[in-house]
């Protein structure tokens, strides 16, 4: 064959692409259980910040320190339960399908020393943004959160999981049980005192997601929290 004529090139050029895509999809295929599993372990890790739980084994830690994790629906009602011992979790993916979904089941993790976490998803800036919030007995008074984004820019919108400062705001606030549950906006525009924390300066479009994501989610929980909720006192640490 002539490998100089263009047949010799769409043919070679053909080749060429199906070998790497068939390359490509089996590195996928191989790689994809690990992927998976540091996914997992990354979003365990999240929640056991949430929780205040420490542990340099994250997913032992996760085992040993959580009492139950389950689902409930929009009533507040169990629905289903995660197995602990696989360490079975909600995904973003498998979160940001609640939001839409005419039956939801959400995760509530409820762990040993009295913490429930509850996560939210919703829509950033510049992508996807995500947290896990963890609550006192009373399911109110909110005791430690763990945020995340997909795109957010660095050093403005990125700080809601950078932070540290934003992240202590957020302790001793509480869930609100009116029009609004929960806020994140400039000092001058909050509607609420304690179910609300100010805006990272220079990141208000970014706060404000993440101060409705806070507020959509906690709906979807309401009549969860609210059925549950301990009548306790809780003293700030």
């Amino acid at each position: 064959m002539n490998t100089n004529s263009n047949t010799y090139t769409v043919i070679y050029s053909t080749i060429l692409v199906v070998v790497v895509a068939a390359v490509l999809a089996f590195a996928a295929m191989f790689l994809k259980p690990t992927q998976d599993a540091n996914v997992k372990k990354d979003t365990i890790g999240q929640i056991l910040t949430a929780a205040t739980v420490d542990g340099e084994d994250i997913l032992g830690t996760y085992r040993q320190e959580i009492e139950s994790a389950i689902l409930v629906d929009i009533d507040g009602n169990k629905v289903g339960e995660l197995d602990i011992e696989s360490c079975e979790v909600y995904d973003n993916s498998a979160l940001k399908k609640q939001i839409a979904a005419e039956q939801k089941a959400l995760p509530v993790y409820i762990f040993k020393n009295g913490v429930t976490v509850v996560p939210c998803y919703g829509a950033g800036l510049w992508g996807p943004i995500w947290g896990y919030v963890g609550l006192e007995k009373d399911l109110k008074t909110i005791k430690a959160v763990r945020f995340g984004h997909k795109g957010e820019t660095p050093g403005l919108g990125a700080k809601i999981a950078d932070e540290p400062s934003f992240a202590e705001a957020f302790k001793g606030q509480q869930v609100g049980s009116g029009s609004i549950r929960f806020e994140v906006a400039k000092p001058a525009n909050r509607q609420t005192e304690k179910n609300g924390v100010d805006a990272i300066s220079g990141a208000t479009i970014t706060s404000q997601a993440l101060g409705k994501t806070l507020d959509q989610w906690f709906g979807f929980y309401s009549n969860y929290l609210t059925k549950n909720g301990e009548s306790v006192n809780t003293v700030e640490e």
